[in-house]
């Protein structure tokens, strides 16, 4: 491709350079210098004179340091320096003098190291370049990072190659490797690898130093060497055409940070006719640019080349070798500004830098003087011209150059060169907006939405809503399906944008868009808003996708309310619903329990009985085709048996029969439980055990069993009976339970009109009464029964709660005469006082005393006369107040009375005549005992049964003993043995009522609760209780 079509741009600033200090109307700064060699580099300007002196030039311009390369004691190094090369990131510089009267010679110094005696600096290492003793210039020079290889061409065609140690001076060796008979024009060592690229100013890495190969140019060729191994000096033809000095360069940029030229060479040679690129197999890229050239060098990305003007010769291409050698003579002797004034005024120079990768000319200018030298420093391109002006040039900016392409509206090229800056993908979108922008101005719908598409980052950035309205016409309908589909891949979505993509699939009924949109690669997860597409499928009408997004996204809640309140489908909402965990499962099946009850009541009811038992177990879904795997008849009978017998032990677990827990009918076990195989299988299923998890307490289910008694009534008595026998159920579940079973009882027992069904629900109920009594609580019981009219209830209450005489009571209330007769009869043992009540109840009224009878009043009477109920006075004060008994009916009861009293009052008067003789009696043996002496005539001892001896005790009771019989102890009062026991208890009887008679709250608390208070006050009486303090003192 031709460089003349190539689009040009002016990326770059051009400035005059002149010292600060100088006016502007002083002088160029390097006008009438004698300069015969020029390099750059660590950030100082290197000058070279014909005299042989080198001139450090600062980056203000000012001559900061001349020293001579002639040193004394040495004899060479007079002529003009003719190549100068500083080493980047280093403080050596190599300097080639000659004046053709002598072979080169090459010196190394050390600009940082000082000579004590001339203060110049200190040169490191110097040589005589060998060239076989004949007389030509040194036309080419090349050197490696660290000076461990050299080579410098000739104009007689040969090249001199350089080993050893320049800057230790530890010697060298010197080698002629190759000889033509065309001028060598250029030098060049391969770059480095890569690891050594875009790093400005960095020291030369040890083994990383380039060199393997030396490409030579000639004024007929360009070739390659190889510098190390057996095949040194051996050449390598890589195209037979040469080129001009100056006109071959490194493709690699070693002073910037930039990645170098990517056209698949390590040189550039310019010739008239194009630039071509080489490596070391052979020519690379070529691109055509027409016209001679003077010099090429690489800035950064770009190629600078220098075109002399037309009338000019060429020094890209010799013709014969005399021309080559002139041109090549001219450029070491100098050239100065008195010969421009011989060429035609209208003759320029043309600078120009291209950028081969991205195909554009980045600045073009014609100079009307000639140039004289190119380099590069502080990151700028120099020209230094004829007529010593020196111009820098400075790139502008990243974004001055995209601005001047979006002038122009080259945005392709725009992405490229941002692409190549390495700008950020965030700031590339911004040019693809753009970009995409222009297009759907021109009209080209398609190829702007695939710009808007591209600009679309990680999230939802500004300018999504407005690429939305651009294209929300409907014939641009697809474009923006293209549109939003990207932007749910991009997870930029947001849920409008979903919810508009779903619109649109509507909009065109595009079921299978739709499908793939919802059902694409598992693996790579949704990229869109679920919950807001779920609504927009239910929306629209699409529930089965609904279904799928939900169940895919583990939303079982969204799952179960659209088969329930969209599909209607409660058979497969249940099952949908049990192969679920059950953290999971119950807050849905609680949620429609309700309404699977009105639909499936049996399957539902069995569902929360699984769950409330703590027997639940998610189930598998059944897949068609599969079955499970077959086994000898042996192993599955075996099997079979142990897992219905295990199964025996789990009374709730699906596709297990029990005669207290119905099944649906038809309906067919769930996959993953175990049964017991028919007589035609051969296997069976592995046995599943119940998850932990945590039961819900039974009372949670009762208000989804409303209108529906009779699961309700299932329910509570599978919950039971299971709780009961494994004791899940704590106290307060269980009372929940047996309180709402008495209620439905009662409630099933009112609403039946068959007199047998009613007496079967009024016994269930109170069975729960006579054995759970300890778990209802009997204010509920009673108000229950109440309400229901169950008086058995009440009854079974009052009794099991000790309350008999409330029970008596609610007879005698309920004019319930037979009631009450019943109640005296089956209480009145153990509640005496019902018989006063009754007593009272049945003289109450003649119509209540002909129901009871005279035998029955009669028995009352007589319990209340044997057990003392009531005084004779108060009977027939309770019989006179009504005057309904008459006295023939107390008669014998009155008769019998008065006998006893008779009887008593007799018994009383003769204890009264025993009391008063033995106390005579006492009396007078006492008297006796103290007025009358004492005979003992006992001959023998009470205690041993021996005749007695002295010493012999006699005691007043005409009992003798001997005295070592009786232990005394010497000071101890003696006693009877054989009446002690008898005074010890008068003793203890007498200390008794002594203390009985400072209690007097006892005798208070006595007389309060004792039925006789005369003979209260009389016992207390006879114990001293009244008895007269004794005196004081």
């Amino acid at each position: 491709m031709a460089l003349t079509s190539w689009k040009s741009f002016n990326f770059f600033t051009v400035t005059p350079v002149r010292p600060a200090d100088e006016p502007e109307n002083a002088p160029p700064p390097f006008q009438g210098a004698d300069i015969t060699a020029l390099t750059a580099g660590s950030d100082n300007l290197f000058l070279g004179t014909s005299d042989g002196r080198v001139q450090v030039v600062s980056s203000a311009f000012k001559i900061a340091r001349t020293f001579s390369t002639a040193e004394g004691g040495f004899t060479q190094g007079t002529g003009a320096i003719t190549h100068l090369k500083q080493i980047e990131g280093s403080s050596l510089l190599v300097t080639i003098s000659e004046d053709l009267s002598s072979e080169p010679v090459l010196k190394v110094w050390a600009l940082d190291k000082v000579e004590k005696k001339t203060g110049d600096p200190k040169c490191l290492s110097s040589l005589t370049v060998n060239n076989g003793r004949k007389q030509y210039p040194a036309t080419a020079f090349a050197a490696t990072p660290s000076l461990s290889l050299l080579a410098v061409g000739f104009a007689n065609g040969s090249i001199t190659l350089i080993k050893g140690d320049l800057i230790h001076d530890r010697g060298t060796r010197q080698r002629i490797i190759f000889e033509s008979e065309e001028p060598i024009t250029n030098l060049c060592f391969s770059p480095p690898s890569d690891s050594g690229r875009g790093q400005r100013h960095a020291p030369p890495i040890p083994g990383n130093d380039g060199g393997e190969t030396l490409y030579v140019s000639t004024t007929a060729r360009v070739l390659t060497l190889q510098t190390h191994g057996k095949a040194v000096g051996q050449p390598r033809v890589l195209e037979s055409q040469g080129c001009g000095v100056g006109c071959m360069t490194p493709a690699v940029d070693f002073t910037s940070d930039e990645r170098g030229l990517r056209d698949g060479g390590e040189i550039v040679v310019a010739r008239d006719d194009a630039l071509y690129f080489y490596g070391p197999n052979g020519r690379g890229a070529c691109y055509s640019y027409e016209g001679p050239k003077q010099s090429i060098q690489v800035f950064k990305n770009y190629i600078a080349l220098i075109s002399p003007p037309a009338s000019r010769p060429s020094t890209a291409v010799a013709t014969h070798r005399g021309h080559g050698v002139s041109a090549t003579l001219k450029r070491f002797v100098g050239q100065t500004s008195t010969g421009v004034g011989s060429d035609d005024l209208f003759d320029t120079t043309k600078f120009t830098l291209v950028d081969t990768e991205l195909k554009f000319i980045a600045h073009s200018e014609r100079l009307i003087s000639g140039v004289k030298e190119t380099f590069i420093s502080w990151g700028d391109f120099f020209v230094l011209t004829l007529d010593g002006k020196l111009y820098r040039y400075h790139e502008v900016s990243l974004q001055e150059k995209l601005d001047i392409l979006y002038a122009r509206n080259l945005y392709v090229l725009a992405i490229n060169l941002a692409q190549k800056a390495g700008v950020p993908e965030s700031k590339l979108r911004g040019i693809y907006r753009r970009y995409a922008d222009y297009l759907y101005g021109k009209g080209d719908f398609d190829g702007s939405m695939q710009w808007y598409i591209k600009a679309l980052g990680p999230a939802n950035e500004e300018g999504v809503s407005t690429v939305i309205r651009k294209f929300l016409d409907t014939q641009r309908i697809h474009n923006l399906i293209e549109y939003l589909e990207e932007l749910h891949k991009h997870d930029a979505a947001t849920s409008d944008h979903t919810t508009l993509l779903l619109n649109c699939y509507a909009k065109l009924k595009d079921i299978d868009k739709l499908e793939a949109f919802i059902k694409h690669n598992p693996e790579e997860g949704l990229k869109f808003d679920v919950d807001t597409a779920i609504g927009m499928c239910r929306q629209a009408g699409y529930y089965e996708q609904a279904v799928y997004l939900a169940e895919k996204q583990q939303e079982h809640d969204i799952v179960v309310s659209i088969m329930v309140e969209n599909l209607g489908n409660i058979n497969d909402t249940l099952d949908y619903i049990q192969r679920l965990e059950p953290e999971v499962a119950y807050p849905n099946l609680m949620k429609y329990a309700r309404v699977f009850l009105q639909k499936a009541p049996q399957s539902t009811t069995d569902a929360l009985v699984e769950y409330y038992t703590g027997r639940y177990i998610p189930r598998k879904k059944e897949t068609q085709g599969t079955a499970a795997p077959q086994a000898k008849q042996q192993d599955g009978g075996f099997q079979s048996y142990l897992n219905s017998s295990l199964l025996q032990q789990l009374p709730y677990m699906p596709g297990v029969s029990q005669t207290n827990t119905p099944t649906q009918a038809g309906a067919s076990p769930a996959k993953g439980t175990a049964q017991t195989p028919s007589p035609g299988e051969t296997g069976t299923k592995p046995l599943d055990l119940p998850k932990q998890y945590q039961i819900p307490k039974p009372r949670t289910a009762f208000s989804s069993f409303v209108d529906h008694p009779v699961e309700f009534v299932d329910f509570l008595e599978r919950i039971l009976q299971d709780g009961e026998s494994t004791g899940k159920l704590n106290e307060n579940d269980r009372i929940d339970i047996y309180t709402t079973l008495f209620e439905i009882y009662l409630q099933r027992a009112n609403a039946t009109k068959n007199k047998d069904e009613k007496r079967k629900w009024e016994a269930k109920a109170k069975k729960i009464i006579e054995s759970k009594e300890a778990l209802v609580d009997t204010s509920n019981v009673l108000l229950l029964s109440h309400l229901a009219d169950f008086k058995d209830g009440t009854t079974l209450v009052r009794e099991k709660q000790g309350l008999r005489f409330d029970i008596f009571r609610s007879c005698c209330s309920a004019g319930d005469t037979a009631g009450a007769v019943r109640a005296l009869k089956k209480y009145g043992s153990e509640e005496p006082e019902l018989y006063p009540a009754a007593l009272s109840y049945f003289t109450s009224s003649p119509k209540v005393l002909r129901e009871v009878g005279e035998e029955e009043l009669g028995r009352v009477l007589k319990v209340i006369d044997e057990q003392g109920l009531m005084k004779p006075l108060q009977v027939v004060q309770t019989l006179s107040s009504n005057g309904v008994a008459t006295v023939g009916m107390v008669k014998r009861y009155l008769g019998d009375t008065i006998d006893r009293e008779r009887r008593e009052i007799q018994n009383n008067r003769k204890m009264i005549d025993t009391y008063r003789q033995e106390t005579t009696k006492k009396s007078a043996d006492i008297a006796e005992l103290g007025s009358k002496p004492t005979v003992f005539q006992a001959q023998r001892c009470q205690a041993c049964g021996l005749p007695l001896d002295l010493p012999t005790v006699h005691f007043l009771c005409k009992h003798s003993f001997h005295q070592r019989c009786l232990n005394a102890v010497d000071g101890e009062s003696l006693e009877c043995i054989t009446c002690a026991p008898t005074n010890q208890t008068i003793r203890t009887l007498k200390r008794g009522q002594e203390e009985v008679a400072e209690k007097h709250d006892l005798f208070k608390t006595t007389l309060a609760d004792g039925k006789d208070k005369f003979a209260v006050i009389s016992d207390f009486f006879g114990k001293g209780v009244m008895a007269a303090p004794p005196p004081l003192g």
